[in-house]
This record gives C-alpha cells, structure tokens and sequence, in this order.
C-alpha cells in the first residue's frame, strides 16, 4: 500500500496543537488495518528553527518545495489573519492545488487559502471569533460561521482548535472509509466522527448533574434505533425528563436542535452505509428513518449538496486514488521533525 503525502506548514508563531495534529492523527499507532502509512513532513518558507505559540522551537528541515508532490497540504492557524499572506506561501498553495493535492485550512488557517484565493465562490469556515474579518477580507467566498469543518471538493477548511481532530479524522473517512475512521478515533479516545455541520460554538457546557449525564447514553440509543419514528418526546422519555427539561439539556450539550440534530445523524449512518454495502437506495432510506429514496435524496443535496449515487460513486473514486498515490520520498521517515525545548 502506497503512504500517503501529507505537507504541513509550519511558521513562526503557529499553533503547535494544530501543528502536532496531522502527525498524531495520520501516524496514529497502532494502525489499523485498511490505513496506509501517511509521509507528514514539515515545511516553512525559510528552513530552520520555528517558535511556536507555546514557546516550543521546532528544527523545520525543509522549504516548501514539500508542497509539489503532497496528496495533503495542511495550513494550520494562521497568526495574522488582519494581514495578506506572503505570496510566497500563496503561490504554493495555488500550485499545490492546481496539480491536484488537496489543500486544508485549520482554523485560521481558512485566511491563508482565502489569500491564495483557494476559496472564492466556495463554502469555507473559521473560527467564530474571527468571522466578521473573515466575511470581510474575503468577500467572493460562501461563509458558513457556525460548522465545524467544511468540505468543499479538494479545499476543505476547518473551525477553531479542536475541530482540526474532526477535519482530519473526516479526511481519513474520505479516503479510506468510516470504518477505518471510526477505528482511528477510538485508538485516539475521541469521538468517532463529528457531522462537519455541527455548530462549533456551544455556550453553556455538556451538563454534569447525574439527572442529566444520561443524555450521551439516550443520544447513543438514538443512533441504534435511526429507522424507529424518533421523536422528542420518545428521547425524553428514554431520558426519564420532561420534554421541556428534555429539549433545554439537549441543546445545551449538542448546540443545535433535536430535528436537525437527527437529520445530522440520520445522514451520517446514511454515508456510512452507502460506503461500506451495496444496498439499494431505498432499502438505506429506509434503515436510517427516512422512509424514501426520494427523502433521502432531499436530504443529501440539502446537507451535502450531492445524490447518494454520487456520493458512493465520488467516495469509492476518491478510495480509489488514494490507494493509488505515489511513494513521497525513498528514504523518508514517516513523521520528520526535531523538536528542542
């Protein structure tokens, strides 16, 4: 199996979380069958030693010629986002894309990709705190504020600090399936995978008191009954709560409603199934809940902007291309950094 090339900037100041995510994400250990091995270099416009916003120094080895043969190239946060780019950085982004790499904005990394004018007349998101910037700044592009990631063909941009796990966790599920995904994650203890339209700001905290730590539970017994008539009064009832108490828990720990919260799910077993069966559309709608090909269809464009047909066509396409990228460098080490303290 051929390893997967992944570029991931690094410059001064830049997130170290977001700078250590595609390495702990893709070099998960151990891998689980069905992940190929994934080449994450470093790179930086000027070689050398990078301090990150921890006070950490890197040692980055290499330029950003590592840009012209990555299947990945990850921008993360960006640390001026008030401010253009160097055209250095967004000269190579627009060639990373143009020979086909798929090109990721972390956070503010979205600022840099808009700057290489990667996203004009594309969905795109940031990080909340920075959207009225970002509309600004980038005024050609579809801004979606309250998403944790989106993809748009191969430029994909994330929300802030911990969506970056959810971005490449849904960059391995492209790629290599849910499965594998979901495996990923586990090996990770961290959520198998978060719809990229969940909102990204939640105000008020995942509730505590022992009456309501049940919600998780009864949000998971929903996910295993999807083609039973789900309603807020059956979860609430599953909860043991009032609908009333019910519905206040529910948006405070999942920051969005129970009916698009359960179009979300439904949707999410949907692609699940449509990558790893070969049921019928229908017999799919049905088992998610949604009584209809034509229904699902409906929900497919309106969430993901695509059939169902499509999707298992694009998906097993795009499976297909992954397995099939060239080898990185003879030679190279999977992860290559040096980090001194």
């Amino acid at each position: 199996m051929q390893p997967v090339r992944v570029a991931v900037l690094a410059f001064e100041g830049v997130s170290l979380f977001h700078l250590s995510v595609p390495g702990i994400v893709f070099g998960v250990t151990p891998a689980p069958t069905g992940l190929p091995p994934h080449e994450v270099r470093y790179c930086a416009p000027t070689p050398g030693k990078v301090r990150c916003d921890q006070g950490v120094e890197i040692e980055v080895p290499g330029g950003l010629e590592a840009m012209t043969s990555a299947d990945l190239v990850i921008v993360p946060a960006w640390n001026h986002p008030e401010a253009a780019a160097p055209a250095v950085l967004t000269e190579a982004l627009k060639q990373a894309h143009a020979r086909g790499a798929q090109v990721v904005g972390l956070c503010l990394g979205a600022f840099v990709l808009g700057d290489a004018g990667l996203l004009d007349e594309r969905r795109a998101t940031t990080h909340w705190a920075c959207c009225d910037l970002f509309v600004q700044r980038f005024p050609k592009v579809n801004f979606l504020p309250d998403v944790l990631y989106v993809d748009d063909g191969n430029v994909v941009t994330s929300a802030g600090t911990v969506a970056a796990i959810d971005c490449c966790l849904n960059l391995i599920r492209q790629r290599h399936g849910a499965d594998v995904a979901n495996r990923v994650a586990r090996l990770l203890v961290t959520p198998p995978h978060r719809q990229g339209g969940q909102a990204q700001y939640i105000e008020q905290p995942v509730p505590v008191l022992p009456s309501e730590s049940r919600l998780p539970g009864v949000l998971e017994w929903a996910r295993e009954n999807l083609s039973q008539p789900l309603s807020l009064d059956v979860l609430a009832e599953v909860a043991h709560m009032s609908r009333r108490t019910f519905t206040r828990r529910f948006r405070e720990a999942t920051g969005t409603t129970f009916v698009k919260w359960l179009a979300a799910a439904r949707i999410a077993r949907a692609q699940q199934l449509l990558e790893t069966t070969e049921l019928s559309i229908e017999s799919i709608a049905t088992e998610v809940g949604l009584g209809s090909a034509l229904s699902l269809r409906q929900h497919f464009a309106s969430q993901l902007h695509t059939s169902p047909s499509a999707y298992r066509q694009l998906f097993c396409e795009g499976r297909q291309s992954a397995v099939d990228t060239s080898e990185f460098q003879a030679g190279t080490p999977s992860i290559t950094s040096a980090v001194h303290v």
